[in-house]
């Protein structure tokens, strides 16, 4: 019985994780990024600053992501459950991943001289 119990959660602990437990909503993510001061590293976009890379059109899968904000020891502080959810980061997620394109510099006519 005890075998059971333990293969079922971790069943369902991977077919949540594999399709998603909720889904995630750019425009939320763009509130969270906001309230959770995400901006003041990586800009308002995720085009990175000073302090913070760039998280626009991340490469990172969003398992990747998350285990960074939750155990990261380096300048960027670390963000529990209890500060920041795994929605909200999911929508983060989503909001940093929806970011457009950087333009060709070689569009940018100031750039073009």
């Amino acid at each position: 019985m005890r075998n059971l119990k333990f293969i079922t959660t971790i069943a369902a602990t991977l077919l949540l994780s594999s399709t998603g437990a909720f889904a995630a909503s750019a425009e939320k993510g763009r509130v969270a990024f906001g309230k959770n001061g995400c901006w003041q590293c990586h800009g308002w976009e995720g085009q990175g600053g000073n302090a913070g890379p760039r998280l626009a059109r991340t490469q990172l899968p969003l398992e990747a992501l998350t285990a960074f904000v939750r155990g990261t020891n380096g300048p960027m502080p670390p963000f529990s459950k209890k500060v920041l959810s795994d929605e909200d980061l999911a929508d983060i997620y989503a909001f940093i991943s929806a970011q457009p394109a950087p333009p060709d510099p070689k569009t940018i006519p100031l750039l073009a001289r």
